[in-house]
């Protein structure tokens, strides 16, 4: 695997910076995030939705309490999760989450670290620090 490493300044930074890697998504469904409340996972999905369907740019938004948000555009599915408040792999399975993973489309997952061992094994990883307010880190492993 291949790991870059980005600094974002900005919430844009953090959208273009997402942008770039949209190329990697079209061989590999998965891109799982690593990282604390705050971070920037949501706003890294919004790049990549941008980036793949951007007529669906004004969907994007925590699934925190939906669990899972689907953004349905003209050339590809995204499903974007959250797995913050999921507590086992019952509940996991509950949410459909084998059945998205299955739909074709691109399988975004927030709080990856919580069931890492039944992400694909060459899933996107995607790890975001804050360095402060408005800093980042972020560290690409394809």
């Amino acid at each position: 695997m291949t790991e870059k490493t980005y600094i974002s300044h900005s919430v844009e930074e953090t959208e273009k910076i997402a942008a770039s890697i949209c190329p990697e998504l079209k061989n590999r469904r998965f891109l799982c995030f690593f990282g604390s409340l705050g971070a920037g996972k949501t706003a890294f999905t919004r790049g990549i939705v941008k980036e793949l369907a951007p007529e669906c740019l004004g969907l994007v938004h925590s699934p925190t309490f939906a669990i899972v948000n689907e953004y349905l555009g003209k050339d590809v599915q995204i499903f974007h999760f959250d797995l913050y408040r999921i507590k086992d792999e019952d509940d996991l399975y509950s949410t459909g989450f084998y059945d998205y993973a299955e739909r074709g489309g691109i399988v975004i997952t927030e709080w990856s670290e919580n069931f890492e061992y039944v992400l694909p094994i060459d899933a996107i990883r995607v790890k975001i620090t804050t360095l402060d307010e408005n800093t980042r880190e972020i560290i690409v492993d394809y």
